[in-house]
């Protein structure tokens, strides 16, 4: 089976996401073909899931001072920066309204992110995806994924390769629970992801990964891609696109009315300090860091975390998913009894939760 095979460098956020939305919109009519496009946004652009709120994910007045644009991707998932060593993964195809299920979903994040191990593998990196919506090396996010459907009959799966990153920038753009960014904040957010530079130990250029990923998608895939752009039909609607949605703010402020709410807490156990810092989405814990001055595996921590993501955060349950977690997978912290993990999770909701009645009650005198 042919695709169309798309590579461009440098685009600018509405551009790059406004193409992807055209091209997905017209799979169901056969206007455009099936296509893999490989691409770069310019240095930098923050770009939100979407169904997030941008002022709980982003630093906004950063972002603005530093000159890095902000946008809203059509597909879900969490917040990202991307640039010039960031390379985008768009596959776009038609897609039956009726395999539109949960299970499905999973299973076309499991086929499409084959080409992305597949290309990792080639270069020696033996990297597995993991749910949600990662792939990851030995417990270190090297790619996120996303996936959207358009009512035509097309399916977008997105991804975002960490060929490099700017982890302290990173930081800088993106919230996190973290109440100031210092060098142990920098580290700790360090060992939770991880770039192909780093694995392979060699400064791999972009266009390398590029060329690789595409060979390991035709393979994966069974297609042949033949290289194209995009037409002029298309750039029209992509450009209209562009200046009806994606540079508008009806389409960037779109989010929930209920802020999200941070919380740190800290418990001394036998195996040393613990330290929870999360997210809190409503009654979800929507990410998690654990640190401390405990020792243990890298990988045990990632895997805990990991765990406790997009999960309720009522304290039986965070009880019963790390129970099995250490029942099921041997994964524990050494030294720190599972009651001391779920009380310590539980008093950084609770912070969390404070802020968020302290953020309503301020809200009460803007309108008296």
């Amino acid at each position: 089976m042919n695709w169309r095979y798309i590579a461009d460098d440098g685009v600018t956020a509405s551009f790059g996401l406004a193409a992807d939305e055209v091209v997905t919109r017209r799979q169901g009519t056969g206007q455009s073909p099936p296509t893999l496009r490989l691409y770069t946004y310019r240095s930098h652009c923050a770009l939100v899931g979407r169904f997030q709120r941008i002022a709980s994910e982003i630093h906004v007045e950063f972002c603005r001072a530093s000159g890095i644009a902000v946008n809203r991707r059509p597909t879900g998932g969490g917040a990202i920066l991307m640039g010039a060593d960031q390379l985008g993964v768009a596959l776009v195809l038609p897609e039956r309204a009726d395999a539109r299920s949960y299970d499905r979903t999973r299973e076309l994040f499991q086929r499409f992110s084959g080409g992305i191990v597949a290309a990792l593998a080639d270069l020696g990196v033996a990297a597995e995806y993991r749910r949600k919506n990662d792939v990851e090396v030995r417990g270190r996010k090297v790619a996120g994924l996303g996936i959207s459907f358009d009512p035509a009959g097309g399916l977008l799966f997105h991804a975002s390769v960490l060929v490099d990153l700017d982890v302290p920038l990173m930081l800088h753009v993106l919230q996190t629970p973290f109440a100031k960014i210092s060098d142990k904040e920098i580290a700790t957010v360090a060992e939770r992801v991880t770039t192909v530079r780093r694995e392979t130990g060699r400064a791999l250029s972009v266009a390398e990964v590029r060329d690789l990923l595409r060979e390991a998608y035709a393979r994966s895939l069974g297609i042949t891609l033949e290289d194209s752009g995009f037409s002029e039909e298309e750039l029209a609607e992509i450009g209209a696109l562009e200046r009806e949605r994606y540079a508008t703010p009806e389409w960037l402020e779109r989010e929930p009315a209920t802020p999200d709410a941070m919380g740190s807490a800290t418990l001394k156990t036998l195996g040393g300090l613990l330290s929870a810092h999360l997210t809190l989405a409503g009654d979800v814990i929507k990410t998690v860091y654990l640190t401390g001055d405990f020792f243990c595996d890298e990988q045990v921590i990632s895997g805990i975390e990991r765990a406790l993501r997009w999960h309720a955060a009522a304290p039986e349950r965070v009880e019963r998913t790390l129970q099995q977690l250490h029942d099921k997978e041997g994964l524990a912290l050494p030294g720190v009894p599972t009651e001391a993990l779920v009380r310590v999770v539980a008093s950084a909701v609770e912070a969390a939760r404070r802020q968020e009645q302290l953020a309503v009650a301020k809200g009460c005198f803007v309108n008296p």
